[in-house]
């Protein structure tokens, strides 16, 4: 009975992780429909008594604007063109930081990367469980992916506001524009509200976003991107 169960056991891991490792490879190629955050937030929105839509619309890397790439690497992982999914130096300075400043709101150390594959593949939240499949998918689709298919699909999924996700449908409801005509300023904007999109809002900046969005774009013109081709 033991020897079954184990048995069992196994035989689910394994098809867990092919599963895992095709549709790693179908995105890939294919666009996620949807997302599992997509998803949990409609219905949070019922138990909250109000409709949250899904807004958006899929633009492919050549179709947005580069404004948008820099300015999320400048605002989240400067790095990112250089690590491996996992910024080590990073986390060892959150560390550090964190050690320093106890009792304060503790800084993080996540990468694009480990933010498309917990947004692409899994839910929001920080329990073990979930860091270590974050983790995982993390180092699957640096694999089969790239940077450049990283940064598109995170840019075309990542939470923008109530409902909007992706650059594309943040473009047209902040500044009614297409993504791909987004200004320096405007892509600024957009990246300075990722630590909470659904409290922040790119049209409507607090001094504490104008300082982020000056930080950003100083940056900007500095950080790397993956090209078109």
């Amino acid at each position: 009975m033991i020897k079954k169960i184990i048995l069992f056991i196994f035989n689910v891991i394994i098809g867990l992780l092919l599963m895992s490792i095709i549709t790693t490879v179908i995105y890939k190629f294919i666009n996620p429909p949807f997302t599992p955050v997509m998803i949990i937030r409609v219905f949070e929105g019922m138990f909250e008594g109000k409709f949250i839509g899904i807004d958006k619309s899929w633009r492919s890397y050549d179709e947005i604007s580069k404004n948008i790439f820099r300015a999320v690497i400048s605002a989240e992982d400067a790095r990112f063109m250089s690590h491996n999914g996992i910024d080590w130096k990073a986390i060892d300075q959150a560390k550090r930081y964190n050690e320093i400043h106890k009792g304060k709101k503790k800084r993080g150390a996540s990468t694009i990367t480990m933010q498309t594959a917990k947004n692409a593949f899994l839910w929001h939240g920080r329990n073990y469980i979930r860091k270590g499949l974050e983790a995982y998918f993390t180092v699957l689709i640096e694999a089969i992916w790239g940077k450049k298919r990283i940064l598109e699909v995170y840019v075309n999924i990542v939470e923008l506001g109530e409902g909007v996700y992706g650059v594309e449908a943040a473009a047209n409801k902040y500044f009614n524009k297409s993504a791909k005509n987004l200004t320096k300023r405007e892509a600024a904007l957009l990246a300075s509200v990722l630590p909470n999109p659904r409290i922040w809002s790119p049209d409507k900046p607090t001094k504490y976003l104008e300082s982020r969005v000056s930080f950003i774009q100083g940056r900007m013109n500095s950080v790397a991107i993956p090209k078109d081709k």
